[in-house]
């Protein structure tokens, strides 16, 4: 349950920080580009591959410390960051086709699963 209430909480800070982001994204660069969304997967991932980096060769830290921060605070908020670790152990691992394979997937998958929600909400709407 310890766990479960880490990553709640990690997660309600992480995406408050998504929407603060957003919000000064939009007030100091306008809704023309969705420069906000980028700025945070960039550094959600930069983020990510610091914490998981320096957890790993340099720190013993807790697993509640990694939940709470990297699925908790950095999940919150980008799930492209999570995205981006996982095409990074794949591809560490000596996996590079299903490093790539993963990354076309997810990336060409998660734009034609947003096109046929929209289809079908339209269609049923």
């Amino acid at each position: 349950m310890l766990h479960l209430i880490l990553v709640a909480v990690g997660g309600a800070i992480g995406a408050a920080l998504r929407h603060l982001v957003n919000l000064a994204s939009l007030r100091l660069l306008g809704s023309n580009f969705p420069w906000g969304t980028m700025a945070i997967n960039i550094a959600g991932s930069f983020a990510m591959g610091l914490f998981i980096e320096l957890l790993a060769r340099r720190f013993n830290a807790s697993s509640e410390l990694r939940l709470f921060v990297a699925t908790g605070i950095l999940g919150g908020f980008t799930t492209f960051s999570a995205f981006s670790l996982d095409f990074a152990t794949l591809w560490e691992r000596g996996e590079a086709l299903p490093a790539v394979g993963y990354a076309v997937a997810s990336v060409v998958g998660a734009i034609a699963a947003i096109f046929v929600g929209m289809w079908l909400a339209r269609a049923v709407g």
